[in-house]
């Protein structure tokens, strides 16, 4: 099998086990504790090692019982084109909890369905909009209903949306209902944006009256007594979080999200044991981010009570759980996506910087391997600003796993 080319090994999968998408080689390392790490070369596979053959899409995980006749064991996981040392499968968040948030928002903004009422008065307000330019007289039920609507579809990724995101809204409304534009108004939409503005802050009340936690935590009921002023310390999302303050799993309280926090000091000293730790960490999720937004602990503190939680894989999960955006692979796609100009802009320094990042050029010119590129242009970056690039990436060859978690708890920057 090692006397294959790569893409004879992967024409070889595909054919033995009838699989036409796009796919992605892993390799199990005994060296980093059965880790397992992108394949560039059929150089690196040992006999009767194990091969994890990844999808590269979005789908949900495909488990195959398919056995191959070959010497190499292979296991097959769904990957959403995200690139790391170890691409095991996310388990992001738990299912029952109501108040997750899948996604940022969205770049065009879909305007939901309305009432079968609504919707009949408003393709019969469009049809006669595109013949006479006539807008559409609405009724107090009908305004309401597009208004509830709107602000539910809002409320899906933004409890506290921005004045561009309310504008966003608005001009998608008048985009795929001409009918309601506004006579008058600079933008057509003006009126409508202010509507939703107002209805947003109604909808808000109504969800914190049904106890919604994302909102509850700035009632004045939930503040210190030295805070108990509408506007002082009023906590919401200010990064773009997606999950901010997600609700605890259906039937979960306080005393058993603390039990499973303890059960994870236990687990995290067990031997091969990631599976159970990921399952409860998604499982904490939101009793975690309590923590984090009500009492604001420090980092040592955090990693007193959550040690699970500082390790690579678990910082990238955290990140998707909160963000709702994967980590990595959003920083790989902006880094390509921007490669080109940071090159140029690294080319033309010159002095000394110029001289030592020659060699890194010069071997980003030879190379076509996107992993490679990559790399260069990260050091190259790390020299342009100042930095020591012979910290930023390190090789293990001949080192154990022990020696390897070691040198990179040292700095938070260092990465295989």
């Amino acid at each position: 099998m090692a006397s294959q080319s790569l893409e004879d090994l992967l024409g070889t999968i595909k054919t033995t086990f009838g699989l036409k998408d796009i796919l992605r080689l892993q390799y199990m390392d005994q060296d980093f504790g059965n880790d397992f790490f992108n394949l560039n070369s059929t150089t690196e596979l040992q006999n009767l090692g194990t091969i994890k053959v990844i999808h590269q899409q979005t789908n949900p995980p495909l488990i195959s019982d398919l056995q191959s006749t070959s010497s190499l064991s292979i296991s097959f996981e769904s990957d959403d084109g995200a690139s790391g040392a170890s691409n095991d499968t996310i388990i992001v968040s738990s299912p029952e909890s109501v108040s997750s948030r899948t996604q940022q928002w969205p770049e065009d903004f879909a305007i939901p369905q309305f009432s079968y009422d609504t919707e009949l008065q408003l393709e019969r307000g469009n049809t006669e909009y595109r013949v006479s330019q006539k807008m559409l007289t609405l009724s107090s039920r009908m305004l309401s209903d597009i208004l509830k609507r709107v602000a539910e579809e809002i409320y899906r990724y933004k409890a506290y949306p921005e004045d561009a995101h309310f504008c966003t809204a608005a001009e998608a409304l008048i985009k795929r209902h001409p009918c309601l534009k506004e006579p008058g108004s600079f933008n057509g939409c003006y009126g409508w944006k202010q509507r939703l503005k107002y209805k947003m802050a109604n909808y808000r009340t109504q969800l914190k009256l049904q106890g919604c936690p994302e909102l509850c935590v700035n009632s004045l009921k939930s503040k210190a007594t030295t805070d108990t002023y509408p506007a002082k310390k009023v906590k919401k999302p200010k990064r773009s979080e997606a999950n901010f303050y997600p609700s605890f799993p259906t039937g979960e309280t306080l005393d058993s999200m603390e039990k499973v926090r303890l059960e994870l000091l236990t687990e995290i000293g067990i031997r091969d044991n990631e599976r159970v730790i990921e399952n409860k960490m998604a499982n904490t999720f939101a009793y975690r981010r309590h923590e984090v937004v009500n009492q604001e602990p420090s980092i040592q503190e955090l990693k007193d009570r959550w040690p699970a939680l500082f390790t690579q894989k678990e910082i990238n999960t955290e990140f998707q759980r909160l963000m709702a955006v994967p980590l990595e692979g959003k920083f790989m796609a902006q880094l390509d996506m921007h490669s080109s100009q940071l090159i140029k802009v690294i080319r033309a320094k010159g002095g000394a910087t110029r001289q030592k990042i020659a060699n890194i050029m010069d071997t980003l010119d030879q190379t076509v391997d996107i992993n490679h590129r990559r790399e260069c242009v990260l050091k190259a970056l790390t020299i342009f600003l100042g930095e020591d690039a012979d910290g930023l990436i390190k090789e293990y060859l001949d080192c154990g796993a022990d020696d390897v978690q070691r040198d990179l708890g040292r700095s938070p920057w260092q990465c295989l």
